[in-house]
């Protein structure tokens, strides 16, 4: 696998220092040595049968901490549980998180938190698919509450960028880190549903979104053919699980795939940095993009964390301990 430079590693190791001052990197050093080799171990596994895994946790980990923080509650199941809400439709890597937990609770028993094992696992499978890694600070503990009604704070990819903007500070995160986790859309696909709408009759007029560009429009149609919503589309048609900053280019060229990320290139604040990591290189001092991604996925997953005595540590991530 290629590897980012030793700059890079490097300072993305200082990075590991934690947002939240209860989090710690290597928390379970003592109480379970073997957690973080045990969570990758799964990972790699898990993503050899499918390497599209890494988009599913991607999402997963940024679905939970967006609604009651970075506690695992999207990992709880029920019919009013966070997983069930529309916007939860398609979901995936559960099975993942369940096979790692099992494993821990084999050996280290009441230990390790759902919660951790998701911000751990989301981690690994950025670094196998040739992306950065960074040092997860750790030490959350599993939130006993997940409700479907509180779903509405998740960003939409119908939101304009200043909805976008406004949820993402709601939660402590800024315009840079906006962009800078939107680019985890380098990885994964999404249904035809939510892309059709722009290709012939955008906002009613009888035409596509004039922000497409036409060569792109083109493959787009090709790509969500009329009348068939649920067939999967690239976010990245050209590298979908490798992790790169291929997706700014095409936010650039008028190529995105999703209304709300081609808007990023249309607003005045989100624009510049959109530009700046479409012009970045791999080289000598590392690689823009992957060094800011690894920032923003450490405060991102800093968000409204339990420790200490709240919440719980889960036996099983899809239910909560009696």
């Amino acid at each position: 696998m290629m590897r980012s430079s030793l700059f890079l590693v490097a300072a993305i190791l200082v990075m590991g220092l934690c947002v939240n001052a209860q989090l710690k990197t290597k928390f379970y050093s003592s109480s379970c040595p073997k957690a973080e080799s045990i969570v990758r171990s799964t990972v790699q596994s898990h993503m050899d049968k499918d390497p599209t895994v890494a988009a599913g946790l991607l999402r997963l980990h940024f679905h939970d901490c967006f609604v009651q923080g970075c506690d695992g509650s999207i990992l709880l199941d029920g019919s009013s549980a966070e997983r069930s809400a529309r916007a939860n439709t398609g979901l995936r890597g559960f099975e993942m998180i369940e096979d790692a937990k099992a494993q821990l609770e084999a050996l280290c028993p009441g230990v390790v938190s759902c919660a951790d094992i998701l911000a751990l696992a989301t981690r690994d499978a950025v670094d196998l698919s040739d992306g950065p890694s960074w040092s997860v600070p750790t030490g959350r503990r599993d939130g006993r509450v997940s409700l479907a009604s509180e779903v509405t704070t998740l960003p939409s990819p119908f939101d304009s960028v200043d909805v976008q903007l406004q949820k993402f500070a709601a939660k402590g995160l800024d315009d840079h880190d906006l962009v800078t986790l939107v680019g985890a859309h380098t990885l994964g696909q999404t249904h035809c549903m939510f892309v059709s709408y722009r290709l012939d009759n955008f906002t009613k007029t009888g035409n596509p979104d004039p922000t497409i560009a036409p060569s792109f429009l083109t493959q787009l149609r090709s790509f969500c053919p009329k009348g068939e919503p649920s067939k999967l589309v690239s976010l990245d048609p050209d590298s979908h699980t490798n992790f790169d900053a291929s997706f700014f280019k095409n936010v650039r060229d008028g190529k995105g795939v999703l209304e709300s990320d081609q808007r990023l290139w249309g607003n005045d604040d989100t624009r510049p940095l959109v530009q700046k990591y479409a012009s970045s290189i791999r080289g000598l001092l590392g690689f823009r993009f992957e060094y800011e991604f690894s920032k923003a996925m450490i405060k991102m997953s800093s968000i409204e964390v339990k420790t200490d005595t709240q919440g719980e540590i889960r036996k099983t991530c899809s239910k909560i301990n009696y």
